[in-house]
């Protein structure tokens, strides 16, 4: 059998069994079909460690974010999202017995802590003021907002609710994560303000909880708000809230987690609620909250 039908049953496991979201999906199949671009191999049986070494010389020399007036290398992360995948398909391709490269002979490359992007507490309480909520737009946008910070919601899973997901009767309800996972999350009472009066004032008839105004609202198409224009719309804000750093969906994420461990949540609720699968990752937030470490600097740091 071929390496493109392989692919596809593969694709098929990732989507079928494994739970995999159809972006997901389509990542893991750009991957690969750049790799096997890349090797000119027809067989698993053809694939050697030389042309993995050699895909990574390649990734590393590819251009990567353009900042300023040059182009920096492609990230080692995104590199080694490359590599996963075909270590997630050379694992799939021994779980049904063909002969192909040793998955485990595929490490990925050492990348650098993540940093994190926030903002302060009086930035976050500007960002907040900052909608007309005399408009129905501007309710909509506190609504957002308001959801955001009380949940950690994911921008794809903030856009992907519908009205009959959360019931504003009760202070929580359960959202489809990464990897179909579902988990609960709750509503503050501002937040759940915040939606009251959006919900109370909209005429439409569309099930999506969030949905555009404007314009292109009578053009027959989707109503439902795109992620984009949700990270559109929070930029602006940041901007009349006189934040000059980057402000995205990701940073009130980022502010919901550190907000909770400043005041002495632990890890694993934090991981929890944040709906991370593995610990590590709910980690990268310790080192901006620890206060321990603060007190023992303040304390014992000769002045």
């Amino acid at each position: 059998m071929d390496l493109v039908e392989l692919k596809r049953q593969f694709l098929e496991y990732l989507e079928i069994e494994r739970g995999r979201s159809v972006k997901t999906v389509e990542n893991y199949d750009r991957y690969l079909e750049r790799f096997f671009e890349f090797a000119k191999v027809k067989k698993p049986s053809q694939l050697t460690e030389e042309q993995i070494r050699e895909f990574r010389l390649y990734l590393n020399r590819q251009p990567g974010t353009k900042t300023g007036g040059r182009t920096e290398p492609m990230k080692r992360r995104t590199q080694n999202y490359y590599l996963i995948a075909l270590r997630a398909f050379l694992k799939f391709l021994r779980k049904r017995g063909i002969e192909s490269l040793n998955p485990e002979r595929i490490e990925l490359a050492k990348v650098p802590e993540r940093s994190i992007d926030l903002i302060s507490p009086a930035e976050l309480k500007r960002l907040m003021s900052a909608p007309d909520k005399k408009t129905l737009e501007g309710k909509r946008d506190q609504a957002i907002l308001e959801l955001l910070f009380s949940t950690g919601l994911r921008i794809s899973e903030l856009t992907g609710l519908c009205i009959d997901d959360v019931d504003l009767t009760r202070d929580e309800f359960s959202v489809r994560g990464k990897g179909d996972k579902i988990r609960v999350v709750f509503l503050s009472d501002s937040a759940r303000q915040a939606l009251q009066e959006y919900l109370k004032n909209r005429k439409d008839m569309d099930d999506a909880m969030f949905v555009r105004y404007g314009r292109k609202m009578n053009d027959g198409g989707d109503l439902r708000l795109s992620p984009r224009a949700v990270q559109r719309l929070i930029k602006k804000y940041a901007v009349a809230a006189g934040i000059t750093r980057k402000v995205t969906p990701h940073v009130i994420r980022h502010s919901f987690a550190t907000d909770l461990l400043s005041n002495g949540a632990d890890l694993r609720s934090v991981q929890a609620l944040l709906g991370h699968a593995n610990i590590g990752t709910t980690q990268v937030y310790t080192h901006v909250t620890d206060k321990h470490l603060r007190e023992v600097h303040k304390k014992f740091h000769s002045k």
